[in-house]
């Protein structure tokens, strides 16, 4: 059963390669969806696919790259299903 999950990465998650580290993260596990970095300083992203991939993607994230701090991950079920594989958008 394919899930869709919104999530919201709080720390030292910009100009250290979270974004980059998610997009190959994601791919590897075949997810869709996106990733973008936030005003605010925050990383976002929606994650699609198997429940069991997302929700390892989900663990992923609360480590990150090695040069990230993540201080916190929220998410929340979305009733999004993207398609096309999983990409960078511009910051929001």
């Amino acid at each position: 059963m394919s899930i869709s999950k919104r999530v919201l990465i709080s720390g030292h998650v910009q100009g250290v390669w979270y974004r980059g580290w998610t997009l190959q993260q994601a791919q590897a596990l075949n997810l869709s969806g996106w990733v973008r970095n936030l005003s605010d300083g925050r990383v976002e992203a929606l994650f699609h696919g198997p429940a069991e991939r997302v929700e390892q993607m989900i663990e992923a994230c609360r480590q990150g790259p090695p040069a990230a701090r993540v201080r916190d991950v929220r998410w929340e079920s979305v009733e999004d299903s993207p398609n096309g594989g999983f990409h960078q958008r511009p910051t929001l």
